[in-house]
């Protein structure tokens, strides 16, 4: 007999309810705040129904925020990890799928950086998903000629600076509406860094 195919429990359901909730209030916060008892509401559950699953609105935003970045690094790491891409292709997939996840989940990513300095699950969550991305796209720069080093013009320095940059141009595109631009943008400033690798040692000698 073949296995039999595995159905979400009633209780993962009403998580993902809750959560899919959450988001869709994030993004229309400006008129309907997002408390516990809209997240609620807005999953088809009783407030007391909510608590049994998340302890508060924090517990739930950082969930949330759990389950963005987690496909954010998975996307990551599948642009950066796939067979026979060269590094400019790489970079091209990386940014692309990185902007089409600020497209679809801007709201919760934006709260992510906003909770992230008094919300410190959160800012793990956040933080270990940039230092992921980082060291994947390291990688990357080093297949396109860049020293593996850990100085301040490495590969690792490099990938580090990059996707901080990458981030904050996300973060106001995203506020603004334009992605598609900072796509662009953010493209070409990795590209012109990948270009630049050739004449690496020339430009920093050691003598």
């Amino acid at each position: 007999m073949g296995k039999r195919r595995e159905t979400p429990r009633k209780g993962d359901l009403r998580e993902q309810a809750i959560l899919d909730t959450a988001e869709a209030l994030l993004e229309r916060e400006s008129t309907e705040p997002m408390t516990v008892e809209t997240i609620a509401r807005g999953a088809g559950i009783s407030r007391a129904s909510l608590y049994f699953y998340f302890g508060s609105k924090q517990e739930v935003l950082t969930a949330l925020v759990a389950r963005t970045v987690a496909v954010l690094r998975q996307d990551a790491l599948g642009a950066s990890e796939a067979v026979g891409s060269s590094p400019e292709d790489t970079v091209r997939e990386a940014v692309s799928r990185t902007g089409k996840m600020w497209r679809e989940h801007g709201r919760v990513m934006r709260a992510a950086v906003d909770f992230s300095p008094s919300v410190p699950d959160i800012a793990a969550l956040w933080n270990d998903t940039v230092t992921a991305y980082a060291q994947a796209m390291a990688r990357v720069l080093v297949r396109a000629g860049i020293p593996d080093g850990e100085g301040p013009t490495g590969a690792a320095a490099l990938a580090r600076a990059l996707c901080h940059m990458t981030e904050r141009a996300f973060y106001h595109a995203s506020g603004t509406g334009d992605l598609d631009a900072a796509t662009l943008t953010c493209t070409e400033i990795w590209l012109r860094v990948i270009d630049r690798s050739g004449d690496a040692a020339p430009r920093h000698p050691t003598g």
